[in-house]
């Protein structure tokens, strides 16, 4: 295959120009508690960040202040345990949304209130919030509303891609995957080599060759299905001995990504656990520029 411009050739944003937002939490295999609640999605395993803890518990005061101390100790305890029960609520949420989105079904404020906030409909602001980035950046679904006035919402796949991220081996979908991998050859200039995708995978628990709760066999994916789907290009480097292998932008990509969502997606991702692994170290840049 000849070589050919590249997207991020024409895209690329110089990211240290732009401020990142801050606090958005890590996120890997997701879900300890939407795997307890919903074992008919296959499974899903990992776990949420654990819940934030409470304050510190005072040391102990001389015995004057025991009364003030172990009412500190009640409160700490009481807003532990609210978090605990908000990450519950928000796993179950992320639950009920991938059901929506395999249905292709919209859904409302009133029906997640009535049935998953339930008791907690003060704090629906912050558990939709987070559980609107998880399913973004885990499973590349994007919540959006489409009334106002009704509150009404559809789940679509991120960065204005048509594919569902759903195979018939793996209903999960996996679209998440793909709009990392999009957004990581987006900051390599337009093309990745693959070796640097693998360590970058093998940081969020993804291994050529190991099956995957989520995204099945990972390099079966990468390179054969999102190859056919015409998202990805898999080029092997002209000369190269041992054969070396680039992943760039395919056509299906470059016609249906938004840039500025991509940038947007990279924003959350940076400042995850995985954000390090996504841009080019001087290594690779030097070896790269090494040719074959």
């Amino acid at each position: 295959m000849e070589d050919q411009a590249e997207p991020g050739d024409k895209a690329a944003i110089p990211l240290s120009s732009v401020s990142m937002p801050l606090g958005v939490r890590s996120v890997q295999c997701p879900l300890e508690e939407a795997q307890q609640e919903a074992s008919e999605a296959q499974g899903l395993e990992g776990a949420l960040p654990s819940p934030q803890d409470g304050p510190a518990t005072l040391a102990s005061e001389p015995h004057a202040h025991s009364s003030s101390s172990h009412g500190d100790e009640a409160a700490g305890d009481a807003r532990a345990s609210l978090q605990d029960a908000l990450r519950r609520k928000e796993a179950r949420l992320v639950t009920f949304l991938l059901h929506k989105y395999r249905a292709k079904e919209p859904t409302t404020k009133a029906e997640m209130l009535e049935q998953v906030i339930q008791d907690h409909q003060d704090h629906f602001p912050d558990i939709f919030s987070e559980a609107s980035k998880d399913l973004q950046l885990t499973f590349g679904i994007d919540v959006k509303e489409v009334d106002p006035s009704s509150h009404s919402y559809v789940l679509v796949p991120t960065l204005g891609l048509t594919w569902d991220g759903v195979t018939e081996e793996q209903r999960l979908p996996k679209t998440g995957l793909l709009a990392l991998l999009l957004g990581m050859i987006f900051l390599w200039g337009g093309r990745v080599p693959e070796k640097e995708v693998w360590k970058m995978l093998s940081a969020r628990g993804v291994y050529p060759g190991r099956e995957h709760v989520i995204f099945g066999d990972p390099r079966e994916l990468i390179t054969g299905v999102w190859v056919q789907e015409q998202y990805l290009e898999y080029w092997q480097v002209p000369d190269s001995n041992p054969a070396r292998f680039h992943l760039r932008w395919g056509p299906r990509a470059q016609a249906e990504a938004s840039k500025v969502q991509v940038v947007l997606f990279l924003f959350r991702l940076l400042s995850t656990p995985i954000g390090p692994f996504l841009c080019p170290s001087e290594e690779a840049r030097t070896n790269e520029d090494q040719g074959p």
